[in-house]
């Protein structure tokens, strides 16, 4: 399903999690975000919830020839852009460990 950024974010939410084999991740840690993901692990979803400096917003991601993410500011343009800008990192992250060089 595609975001529409003329629905409100409560219709919108209601639409995004009412899709059949939509997978909730719920909440990870303290992160003021709910995750929910298709079956298949193509298309992502994050939602916002209050405390987060972005909030109201949703975010998608796409896994189609690399990730592509989107999303919805219905609450802070700077919160939405710092969330972005966040999640855009996240995928040039690598995990540090005892077998990395």
């Amino acid at each position: 399903m595609d975001l529409d950024c003329a629905k409100p974010f409560e219709a919108q939410v209601e639409a995004i999690t009412a899709q059949p084999r939509l997978v909730p991740a719920g909440t990870v840690g303290a992160e003021p975000y709910s995750y929910y993901s298709s079956a298949d692990g193509r298309v992502s979803y994050l939602i916002t919830r209050p405390g987060s400096p972005a909030h109201p917003a949703i975010m998608i991601q796409r896994a189609e020839g690399g990730v592509h993410t989107d999303g919805c500011a219905y609450g802070s343009k700077a919160g939405y852009d710092e969330l972005y800008a966040y999640l855009e990192s996240l995928k040039t992250w690598t995990r540090k460990g005892a077998d990395a060089p």
